[in-house]
């Protein structure tokens, strides 16, 4: 029996269950071989007319039921495919049990019911009022209902048996590792014995973006869909916008060899930082990445020379890169030239609220498998990046510990570390 206690004495956080879903596919299973192949997700969008946009490319999830069909019915499948892969593979039956920390995007009414609120035959009423009077027209709340931040955790709450409020949170880019840090933490509390932390997001739309192309963030390389993602290459030209799903069962240690379960890896330690330097730019001294990954490596009790592999945010951004390449070079010294650091965002794009989550998974798939996942599309090296960033092909490795990081608009910095063994 191992010690169910941290180096700070609290409850070791343990991991018994994983789904995902991305453009890769359903399931560890598909899409680590993806992953590990060196496939791209990327493709040319066919969901919504896309004459006029800049950017016509995106990993897109179009076989799920609800692909098309909006936002919150796709982030709601897309949560509970992976969510229900995740509990099963933990062995959990009946009502989950625990609480439910869900990251997902903000969410906004859909087009189609847009339209519909604005041709309505309502005469001499305005504002809030019209809403209210298109209601009860159509005799359909669940326009307005859909449309509501908590909505799809509640229904996920209710079909998966999970304990007390559901949460739902959006902290941009780094939802999704922040949706497990919120799990780590409740049972470090002693709140619960387990956690259901899911990242999920279908909003791949005309509207998002046309959003993120004034903000400049995304690749315009529209002619060769699977080549845009580029990370830490020197002719990177910006982000893929995609969609995913991820969830992760967490459980105390304990309570997880109580019941013999098998346990897939070891939640060591958080660490997060806010950047209030500018809406989509990172601090140029890059103090907050840095005290990010500084303060999940204290967290989880590791030295630097611990880590074996850096899944990176890599989004292929100019400035995130760069950013990125900082914050590791300054923690890590010369020794960020030995570790490996692979970004999976240049095969699956960026699934923002959900990326945490996703690149938790395929870190912990890293670790049970020996297989490092490459960084593709790596066809000219940036010289100002001195990674080794896997270049597009995989690589078999003993990894027993790895750093995922999530850096997010907004100044949202959150890091990740997990090991494959409790000790």
């Amino acid at each position: 029996m191992t010690a169910a206690k941290d180096h700070l004495g609290r409850p070791v956080v343990a991991v018994t269950g994983m789904g995902v879903v991305t453009s890769l596919g359903i399931g560890k299973e598909d899409n680590w071989a993806a992953l590990t192949g060196g496939r791209s997700g990327i493709h040319r969008i066919t969901r919504f007319p896309t004459e006029h946009l800049k950017t016509t490319i995106a990993g897109t999830v179009d076989f799920l039921a609800s692909s098309g069909k909006g936002n919150s019915a796709l982030t709601s499948e897309l949560a509970e495919t992976a969510a229900r892969e995740a509990i099963a593979q933990a062995g959990i039956d009946g009502e989950f049990g625990g609480p439910l920390f869900l990251a997902s995007p903000p969410v906004e009414l859909e087009w189609e019911d847009r339209f519909t609120l604005y041709g309505a035959n309502i005469e001499d009423v305005e504002g809030y009022q019209r809403l209210l009077g298109s209601a009860r027209v159509r005799n359909d709340l669940a326009m307005f209902e859909s449309a509501q931040f908590g909505f799809i955790a509640d229904r996920l709450s209710e079909r998966l048996g999970t304990r007390g409020l559901p949460i739902t949170l959006s902290t941009a880019c780094a939802s999704g590792a922040t949706a497990i840090q919120l799990g780590v933490e409740a049972i470090r509390r002693g709140e619960c014995d387990r956690a259901l932390a899911i990242g999920a997001d279908g909003s791949a739309t005309a509207e998002a973006l046309i959003r993120f192309s004034l903000l400049s963030a995304l690749s315009t390389n529209n002619d060769v869909p699977e080549k845009a993602s580029k990370p830490f290459s020197r002719d990177r030209d910006g982000f893929v916008l995609a969609e995913g799903g991820a969830a992760l069962v967490l459980e105390s240690l304990e309570s997880a060899q109580a019941r013999g379960a098998k346990v897939l890896g070891i939640l060591k330690g958080c660490g997060e930082r806010a950047d209030d330097f500018h809406r989509t730019r990172s601090k140029p001294d890059g103090s907050p990445a840095i005290a990010a990954v500084k303060a999940a490596l204290a967290d989880a009790g590791l030295e630097i020379e611990a880590i074996d592999y850096v899944n990176a945010h890599g989004t292929s951004t100019p400035e995130n890169d760069k950013m990125e390449h900082l914050s590791l070079s300054t923690v890590f010294g010369e020794r960020i030239r030995k570790i490996p650091v692979s970004s999976n965002k240049s095969m699956i794009g960026h699934t923002l609220s959900a990326a945490g989550a996703v690149e938790a998974v395929f870190s912990f798939l890293t670790m049970q498998n020996g297989v490092l996942p490459p960084t593709i599309n790596y066809d000219h090296p940036d010289p100002a990046i001195d990674l080794d960033v896997v270049p597009n092909a995989k690589r078999d490795a003993q990894v027993s510990a790895v750093l995922s990081n999530s850096f997010g608009f907004g100044g949202q910095n959150a890091c990740l570390a997990m090991t494959r063994e409790p000790a």
